[in-house]
């Protein structure tokens, strides 16, 4: 196959890439938007049953590749309603949204619980729906759990990962996260809390209380803002993410 060959698949492929994620790409004079649906459990190394509606990461992540790559896209919108999951595929589809170079919001509808909350601080700028929910709670697993030391400072790394995500993606303290992670006034057969919309913004998970209409009409914000920016190399040594510091939240 000849090179003019591959370029001109290339775009074909990405759009399958992106159409097998289940979203939807709209076309606009003032910015072209892809929206990534993360509803249901989120499926990781083993199916999900039958019955669960899912979102499987295994199509999200080269989705997510092709909307970076794509020259025809000017930004992500990701709609979250979720009660959690796989933890490390929750995560991953979590790290490749905040190293992407391109604007990005995220909306919480409905729930965005458990794994969902690292989900929706990955975005640039987040927002929350009024009557929407954000549930924190201790890592846990299903099946086999052998009871020695191991098994739960293995769960307290994977905890500390999530922790340490969400503090690096928003404007949350570490000392708030893990104090509602363990708070057992909230449900009564679990532990954790349970966060409405202005709740999740005056801790600092969220940035805005808002519906559909401020979450695109931010994106096209943003995705303004990034066309009129000079393009500059990336810093080898900060490896794609941004950094911020307790109280800040990322540019």
């Amino acid at each position: 196959m000849n090179e003019s060959n591959k370029s001109s698949d290339m775009p074909e492929t990405k759009a399958e890439d992106i159409k097998a994620s289940k979203g939807i790409t709209t076309k606009a004079k003032d910015g072209s938007i892809h929206a990534l649906i993360i509803a249901g459990l989120i499926e990781g190394h083993y199916a999900a049953q039958d019955q669960a509606k899912t979102t499987k990461y295994e199509q999200c992540i080269p989705a997510l590749f092709a909307v970076e790559e794509s020259d025809d896209i000017g930004g992500l919108l990701v709609l979250i309603n979720t009660i959690g999951g796989d933890v490390e595929a929750g995560l991953a589809i979590a790290e490749l949204i905040s190293g992407m170079k391109k604007p990005t919001v995220s909306l919480v509808l409905g729930g965005g619980h458990s794994i969902g909350v690292p989900l929706a601080v990955s975005a640039k700028k987040s927002f929350i729906a009024p009557s929407a929910t954000m549930t924190l709670h201790p890592v846990r697993t299903n099946g086999l759990v052998i009871g020695v030391q191991q098994s739960f400072e293995y769960f307290s790394k994977m905890q500390k990962r999530i922790i340490s995500f969400i503090t690096s993606n928003s404007r949350a303290r570490e000392e708030d996260l893990y104090r509602l992670i363990t708070q057992t006034d909230q449900m009564t057969t679990d532990i954790g809390t349970v966060l409405e919309g202005k709740d999740a913004v005056r801790l600092g998970l969220i940035d805005e209380v808002g519906g559909l209409g401020s979450a695109v009409e931010s994106l096209k914000a943003m995705i303004k803002e990034n066309r009129n920016r000079p393009k500059q190399k990336s810093s080898a040594k900060s490896g794609g993410r941004t950094m911020v510091k307790p109280g800040e939240k990322k540019a």
